[in-house]
C-alpha cells in the first residue's frame, strides 16, 4: 500500500497522519474511538497533541487504529517511536520532579501500618529520594505487569469498571495511559484509577530493603510479589584449564558436545589439581549417562 504523507519536507507525526487518513476516508473521531475501544475524548486529545502517543510496546491501540485507517501494519507504531525519542531528548536534561503529594499519600496509605510512619518520615525528609523512587518503581512494576497481562481481557476490564463506577471505554483509556507512564511521570489520576485499586497493600524491611506487594484479590487471582536485594561479589573471569583446552581442540573427544555441556565443563573447579583432556571426555559421558541423571517417569506411563 503506497501512502503520501503531506507536503515535501513536512514533519509527520502520529496525530497528523491520523487526521490525514480520517479526512481521506471520510471518517470521524467517533469511528476511531469505537474501533480502538476508547473514549472519544481520548482520541480528541491525542489528535490535538494534548496527549503524547503511547509507547508502542505498552499498548494495543495502534493495531486497532491501523485497521480502521487502512494503514500498513506497524506504521503508527514506527511514527510513535520516532516522536517519543524526540521528546525524550528534550526531557533528558531535566531533573526528576517529586511525586505529586496526592500520589505519595495514596502509596503510603497502602503501606503496612507498622511501617508507615517510619517510611513517611523518610519520604518527607528526602522527597523523591532513593527509597521513595525504589518503592514507587516496584509498586508500579507490579501493577503495570497486571495491567499489561489483562489489557485484552474484556471481562477483567469490565470488572474493574464496575468496581470503580466507570465505563469500559474509560477503563481502557486509563489502562493505556497507566501503561505508558513511569516513575518520573506517574500522575494522581494514574494512582487513583489504576494503581490504587490493583494494590491491596505493601511493606518494606528498611534494613534489607526487601519488599512485599499484595495484589487485590477482588480484581483477579491476586497474589504476593516479593523483592529481595542480595549482595554479590563480582564474578571473576574463569581460568581455562590446559586439559580443557586440549579437550576442545580434539574433535574426537569434544566434537559432538553441546554449548550447554561445554559451559558446564568449563565451570568445573579443582582446587589446584590439573585434569587431563581425557577427564573432561569421561565427565561428558557421565553427564549424558541416564543412570546418573534419570528422567522422572511421565504421569501414567512406564518409567
Amino acid at each position: 500500500m503506497q501512502l503520501s504523507y503531506g507536503s515535501a519536507g513536512a514533519t509527520v507525526d502520529v496525530s497528523l497522519l491520523i487526521r490525514q487518513r480520517l479526512s481521506e476516508l471520510d471518517l470521524g473521531q467517533k469511528d476511531l474511538a469505537v474501533s480502538a475501544q476508547v473514549t472519544e475524548s481520548y482520541i480528541s486529545q491525542l489528535l490535538a497533541r494534548k496527549k503524547a502517543p503511547p509507547a508502542p510496546g505498552r499498548t494495543d491501540i495502534y493495531e486497532k487504529l491501523e485497521r480502521v485507517l487502512r494503514l500498513p501494519n506497524g506504521e503508527l507504531s514506527r511514527l510513535a517511536e520516532v516522536q517519543r525519542q524526540l521528546e525524550l531528548k528534550k526531557k533528558v536534561a531535566q531533573p526528576p520532579r517529586p511525586l505529586f503529594k496526592d500520589c505519595r499519600e495514596l502509596i503510603l496509605c497502602k503501606c503496612d501500618p507498622e511501617s508507615r510512619d517510619e517510611v513517611r518520615r523518610i519520604f518527607e525528609k528526602e522527597p523523591f529520594g532513593e527509597l521513595e523512587r525504589m518503592v514507587t518503581q516496584k509498586i508500579l512494576d507490579v501493577a503495570q505487569a497486571v495491567a499489561r497481562e489483562e489489557l485484552r481481557n474484556e471481562a477483567w476490564l469490565r470488572s474493574l469498571a464496575e468496581h470503580d463506577g466507570r465505563t469500559y471505554e474509560q477503563v481502557r483509556v486509563a489502562m493505556l495511559e497507566f501503561l505508558d507512564t513511569d516513575v518520573f511521570q506517574v500522575s494522581t489520576e494514574n494512582c487513583v484509577l489504576c494503581l490504587y485499586p490493583m494494590i491491596d497493600s505493601w511493606d518494606i524491611d528498611l534494613r534489607s530493603f526487601g519488599m512485599e506487594v499484595v495484589l487485590n484479590r477482588r480484581l483477579g487471582p491476586g497474589g504476593v510479589k516479593r523483592f529481595e536485594f542480595v549482595e554479590r561479589s563480582p564474578e571473576q573471569p574463569l581460568d581455562i584449564e590446559p586439559g580443557f583446552e586440549q579437550f576442545l581442540r580434539d574433535a574426537l573427544l569434544s566434537g559432538d558436545a553441546t554449548e550447554e555441556e561445554i559451559e558446564f565443563l568449563r565451570r568445573l573447579k579443582f582446587n589446584g589439581r590439573r585434569p587431563s583432556a581425557l577427564y573432561y571426555y569421561r565427565e561428558l559421558q557421565s553427564l549424558r549417562d541416564p543412570l546418573h541423571f534419570p528422567r522422572p517417569p511421565s504421569d501414567g506411563g512406564t518409567p
